[in-house]
């Protein structure tokens, strides 16, 4: 069987992922960070695997704390193309069974995303398109150009990189769109032998379009779209004149259903979807700044710890607090503590030792957690003590469902510090 899921599928299941937020019975969805142990290579960070230890009970174990993540967090996205002046840029054309991989938009130094129609004849383009009109306009170096949208300053501050940007359709630009309506006819054939202008004629399923064309040593040189018209879906176009040794040929460049602008998302190939959330330092004590992190991801749905209520905080502390005023000596980041011995041992990964207020914070114990009164070993530092009070994280273990998962290098953390921790989820 020969089948294909077409770009429009996958541009569907972000905007369906984007919109889940926002729905009468929204999904609840939190960033969780963990994984303070380090990689065998923390340069080369492994790849997760997708086995059902690996997205049902390991990102768990690991987490150390969580983020809701909200509407305003979520963006379409596409790839990052700048203007620069001397590059040669993809045209929009509606035959191009891979479009969405070229660099047929471009992004200038003034926020604005523009779509390329034309790139005369696949020259350099040396004049930036300026400016907000709703209407498709030619530059000095012949390129025409379509305006799309702004990146707005706050969508620049979260959500721009060096890789991709947010895209968004803009309500005026998508009012002024024109269904069928033509901008480009496209020189297949230059003719030769014309003592005469030739008269442009286009046919199709539309109405109102119209185009001149001009001479060159007797070949038509360029075609020039006087009216665009309407409502084209297909179209083809003759050159009617008397003198011809050779007929010029041209292929009309049908637009995308709606026209050029009315729905930047599709039209610019919006398949990824950005999330960005900001940790704040504690994030009011939630999130621990004594340890670095090196794993991210998705939680759906998950629930409050010990019960069965969706949870709907925006932090949440994902360690176990142990109060253990006796302890021998300080307890050291990143080594395994132990209850019990031989076969009952459990264990746990340090993720902080508040001395202070003799304070021990670990990742889940396994396989069982500790007890009330243990005495708890650590590997490395010989520190002991005995366990006074616990208190458990904020979402319960297993809840929910793992939708994302990423390994990075180290992330470290202080107080003081933000950190704008950026996903990109392709689909």
């Amino acid at each position: 069987m020969a089948a294909i899921a077409t770009s429009k599928f996958r541009v569907h299941n972000a905007e369906q992922f984007v919109e889940q937020f926002t729905e009468a019975s929204n999904t609840i969805m939190y960033m969780y960070i963990g994984g303070v142990k380090p990689f065998t290579d923390d340069f080369t960070p492994p790849t997760p695997q997708n086995d059902t230890a690996n997205i049902e009970f390991v990102p768990w174990r690991d987490s150390i704390g969580a983020k809701r993540i909200q509407t305003t967090d979520v963006v379409h996205a596409i790839d990052r193309y700048d203007w620069t002046t001397g590059t040669t840029y993809d045209e929009y054309d509606d035959t191009d069974v891979n479009i969405l991989d070229d660099d047929f938009y471009v992004l200038t130094d003034e926020y604005n995303v523009y779509k390329c129609l034309f790139n005369a004849g696949a020259t350099a383009s040396t004049t930036k398109p300026t400016g907000t009109s709703t209407s498709a306009f030619t530059t000095a170096d012949g390129y025409i150009w379509k305006y799309m949208y702004t990146v707005t300053t706050s969508d620049a501050l979260k959500f721009l990189t060096n890789d991709y940007l947010s895209v968004r359709t803009d309500s005026t630009v998508s009012a002024a769109a024109v269904d069928g309506g033509l901008n480009v006819i496209k020189l297949t054939a230059a003719g030769a032998g014309y003592t005469g202008t030739p008269i442009v004629t286009i046919t199709g399923d539309g109405t109102g379009a119209a185009a001149t064309c001009t001479l060159s040593g007797g070949a038509v040189s360029t075609i020039t779209v006087t009216a665009q018209g309407s409502g084209y879906t297909t179209a083809t176009v003759a050159f009617t004149a008397n003198g011809s040794s050779s007929s010029a040929a041209a292929r009309v460049i049908i637009p995308p259903k709606g026209g050029h602008g009315n729905n930047a998302i599709e039209e610019l190939g919006g398949k990824f979807v950005m999330i960005n959330v900001r940790l704040d330092g504690a994030e009011s004590n939630t999130l621990s700044v004594a340890n670095d992190f090196r794993k991210i991801g998705l939680i759906r749905d998950p629930h409050l710890y010990g019960t069965t209520i969706r949870a709907t905080e925006t932090n949440f502390r994902q360690t176990y607090r142990y109060y253990i005023p006796a302890a021998t000596t300080s307890y050291s980041l990143d080594e395994t503590v132990t209850v019990g011995s031989g076969s009952s041992a459990n264990t746990a990964t340090v993720v902080e030792w508040d001395n202070a207020n003799k304070y021990l914070y670990t990742t889940k114990p396994l396989p069982l957690d500790f007890a009330n009164s243990s005495s708890i070993v650590g590997a490395n530092s010989g520190a002991t003590g005995t366990i006074t009070a616990i208190n458990t994280p904020g979402l319960k273990a297993y809840s929910g469902d793992v939708l994302y998962i990423e390994n990075r290098s180290p992330i470290s953390r202080a107080s003081d510090q933000i950190e704008d921790v950026k996903l990109i989820i392709e689909f």
